[in-house]
């Protein structure tokens, strides 16, 4: 490999920088870490930044097949690249490509990683490639990422970003997530059986009398565990009075609190009618073996 730094004249500009930064990312043949880190950290932070059409621009490079030859090995570039290539996955021409790259399949085996701040990056990468994508999620569901995202749930679910991140790239690999996971904030709930997990994702922003919920189990049973994902809609006291009333044909109470409908949660799960447009209502099971 050609020194870069030596070869590449000084660029003027900051486009130039990122141009002579990505040419120099997709021509390397062997991985030096002194020489790619400088060019790594520029594409990293003009990624962060969402600059216009510089997706496009790294789609065109061939810059993949490099970053996922980078995950493959250990090194202090691993982590800062998985961030890259969870920040290329939000754009549709970069997620086509990371499979025939290799990135998936790097992802996966980097599940096993110990570094908490390595995994939260790593999910997120799952979680944007799999976001409204069957194709994908099929192909991370033979590579048995499933499996891999439990253990790393339960041995870390004291992290809540780290546990926030696994949460969302199971629900997107069900079709039941949302692209970044910004808008649910989850928690532990209770279990009613030996060897179960329950978490609740609820919306940060609740609107209106009714709010969606996203229930993720893990049980265990003769040393698999079942990953079980659904989502439940649920509305106010306020709203479920109402409608009894309306029913009976008297005007319902004035209520003065909120709370949740446990019986609307049957109702819905049983009928597509009232599904809300926007999400699908559908309950998954993985059945993996740990």
């Amino acid at each position: 490999m050609d020194r870069m730094g030596a070869s590449c004249p000084s660029p003027s500009t900051h486009t130039d920088s990122v141009r002579v930064a990505i040419e120099a990312l997709s021509v390397s043949t062997e991985l030096v870490e002194e020489e790619l880190k400088p060019y790594l950290d520029t594409v990293l932070t003009v990624a962060i930044e969402r600059k216009k059409g510089i997706a496009e621009q790294m789609a065109d490079s061939g810059i993949l097949p490099v970053l996922a030859q980078i995950l493959r090995r250990k090194s202090t570039l691993t982590t800062p690249t998985v961030r890259l290539v969870a920040e290329l996955a939000r754009y549709p021409p970069m997620k086509e490509q990371c499979f025939d790259t290799g990135i998936v399949s790097a992802l996966v085996t980097l599940l096993l990683n110990q570094d908490q701040d390595l995994l939260l990056h790593v999910n997120q990468a799952i979680a944007r490639i799999c976001y409204e994508s069957n194709l994908q999620q099929e192909r991370f569901l033979k590579l048995g990422a499933v499996p891999r995202l439990a253990s790393v749930l339960l041995l870390h679910s004291g992290n809540e970003a780290l546990r926030s991140s696994c949460l969302l790239a199971l629900c997107n690999l069900a079709n039941m997530g949302e692209e970044d996971g910004s808008m649910l904030a989850w928690d532990e709930g209770a279990h009613f059986s030996e060897g179960e997990r329950v978490f609740r994702g609820t919306s940060r922003y609740s609107f209106g009398f009714s709010s969606v919920v996203t229930m993720v189990r893990l049980k265990q049973t003769n040393g698999q565990y079942s990953v079980t994902v659904e989502v439940l809609q649920r509305c106010s006291t306020l709203l479920w009075g109402a409608n009894n009333g309306r029913q009976a044909g008297h005007r319902s109470p004035n209520l003065t609190h909120l709370g949740s409908c446990p019986k609307l949660y049957k109702v819905i799960k049983c009928s597509v009618k009232n599904i809300p447009r926007y999400r699908s209502l559908r309950a998954t099971v993985f059945h993996s073996l740990l």
